[in-house]
């Protein structure tokens, strides 16, 4: 009796200890996810005269991510049933590890290699994680989905801001700056060789578990359109609140830390959204609150009342973490298996990152167009429409596997 209690005790132990190794694991991928793409933004000016690239190819050090995410997400599903979930996500953060060591080579090609291999790495597991917290953490989707979504958004502001600062350092230059978010990526691999170990072994999914075509199903489009239009707001965000800022008086510094407030804003409600979400069957009520914050904060922004500017910024900043977090919310939530949650995670990141790349480039050529700000904060107030009302249908209680069904 004695050995028999003794011997469930260590088990218990140990399925704890794999647990907590697994949230860790989590959390390290998470941080990974942003980091290499925020890092770089504040550093292009520098790199382009060190290097003495083209505006051109300087742009593409934060767009080729984007492409990346659109071509390898849909893939990233086969990846895991072919190798395991525990093996991709290692392989991945491996790759993102000499990705972003080539990408701090002071030279033209391999900053467009590295950057492509970080991006391609980042896909993976953008995709991945969602169907890993409903695999082993079903009883609370709601809370792992919060921790590593303020997680992620946490470290790609500060990666955003620290980055000037590091490339200061005669010891670092913009080299070592990047380089230096390797160490998050290093610690991910090892926790993961680790867990590795401790995975059992890969099965075969037959085709009949993967859940029937998610294509078919009118919620798993929903739910990609708000994924992607919800990206699109945070990326013409990135790429131009600073100069519609600068456009009503404000000089660059002050609207640099104004981007700053809007991504720190966004992290109390990356972590609170999705445990309110998981807590009731639709989630229609979030979906609205924060369209009315997003549309207030742009229209706002279009009015020009610019004594009230913190305040339209700190609106845009709320919404922005309750549409992300709903977006990884809904993967889950709408979905029945952890194979379905990937197939979903795939396809609404592939298009929907796809749809993202072209909002800055579209903002850019409306403000070019119209020399000046009015006519693109109309169409972002527009998208904003548009993104309430797939989220409203996102919101629905049912399941992709059932829409698609019915269809």
């Amino acid at each position: 009796m004695m050995s028999s209690s003794y011997t469930s005790k260590n088990e218990n132990q140990q399925s704890a200890a794999r647990k907590w190794l697994l949230f860790a694991g989590i959390i390290l991928v998470a941080v990974n996810l942003r980091a290499g793409i925020t890092s770089v933004g504040p550093l292009i000016g520098i790199i382009r005269e060190d290097t003495g690239i083209s505006n051109g190819l300087a742009g593409m050090l934060t767009t080729l991510p984007l492409i990346a995410f659109a071509i390898l997400s849909p893939f990233a599903p086969g990846f895991a049933r072919r190798f395991g979930m525990e093996t991709t996500l290692l392989l991945s953060m491996i790759v993102l590890t000499f990705g972003i060591w080539i990408r701090s080579i002071s030279s033209p090609w391999t900053l467009m290699l590295g950057t492509a291999l970080l991006g391609m790495a980042i896909a993976v597991g953008n995709v991945l994680l969602p169907s890993l917290v409903k695999r082993d953490f079903p009883r609370n989707i709601g809370l792992m989905t919060g921790t590593y979504s303020m997680s992620m958004n946490m470290v790609a502001a500060t990666a955003s801001g620290v980055s000037i600062p590091l490339a200061l350092q005669p010891q670092l230059g913009w080299q070592g700056s990047l380089v230096v978010w390797s160490t998050l990526s290093i610690l991910a691999i090892i926790v993961w060789i680790i867990q590795r170990r401790g995975a059992e072994p890969v099965s075969t999914i037959s085709s009949s578990s993967r859940g029937k075509n998610i294509m078919k199903s009118k919620l798993a489009w929903s739910i990609t359109l708000f994924m992607g239009l919800q990206s699109l707001t945070f990326y013409v965000n990135v790429a131009w609140l600073p100069e519609i800022l600068h456009s009503q008086g404000m000089d660059y510094a002050a609207a640099g830390w104004m981007l700053s407030i809007l991504q720190f804003v966004s992290l109390p409600f990356s972590f609170i959204i999705p445990v309110l979400a998981g807590r009731r069957p639709n989630q229609r009520l979030l979906v609205l609150i924060s369209a009315i914050c997003m549309f207030s904060g742009y229209a706002g922004l279009l009015a020009g009342i610019q004594s009230m500017n913190l305040l339209w910024v700190i609106l845009i900043g709320i919404s922005g973490g309750t549409n992300f977090s709903l977006a990884l919310m809904f993967f889950t939530l709408r979905t029945r298996t952890a194979e379905e949650a990937a197939a979903l995670s795939g396809m609404a990141q592939s298009l929907g990152y796809l749809l993202a790349a072209t909002g800055p480039i579209l903002i850019g050529f409306l403000h070019d167009l119209t020399r000046g700000w009015d006519v693109p904060l109309m169409i972002l107030a527009g998208v904003v429409v548009v993104l309430f009302i797939f989220g409203f249908g996102a919101a629905k209680p049912g399941y992709i596997s059932s829409a698609a069904s019915d269809n």
